[in-house]
């Protein structure tokens, strides 16, 4: 089970954004305005902290390095309890965002773990 997933809009987009910028990484501040989005950088362009908690790694069709998710310890205590899922939408995000001058910008869209999800993750 992984905390984790990417939609294949998303997908699609990270590929093109992989083509352009090579290996990628997600992280998600918890900042206000667009620091509660998750930002997709290259990878190592962000330096993870210490109170960083990695969520996972994505699988995308295509792209042979998986793109790592982390998020602000912080940030991790309001979404423990839930499945992520990246997606990507039309509009303008952060700025600094690779996905801002395509016009689009990620999000998270999330669920609530099941109760057998939530011990699964617990364990690992």
């Amino acid at each position: 089970m992984q905390r984790v997933d990417v939609t294949t809009s998303a997908a699609d987009m990270l590929h093109r954004l992989t083509g352009m910028h090579g290996p990628l990484m997600f992280h998600q501040s918890g900042g206000c305005c667009d620091g509660s989005s998750p930002m997709c950088y290259p990878a190592g362009d962000f330096h993870i902290g210490s109170s960083d908690v990695h969520l996972g790694d994505l699988t995308v069709p295509g792209v042979d390095e998986p793109v790592s998710v982390w998020m602000s310890a912080a940030q991790f205590e309001y979404w423990k309890h839930t499945h992520l899922t990246i997606d990507v939408v039309p509009g303008r995000g952060a700025g600094f965002s690779l996905e801002a001058p395509e016009g689009v910008r990620f999000l998270i869209r999330s669920r609530l773990l099941t109760d057998a999800e939530y011990a699964a993750l617990a364990a690992s």
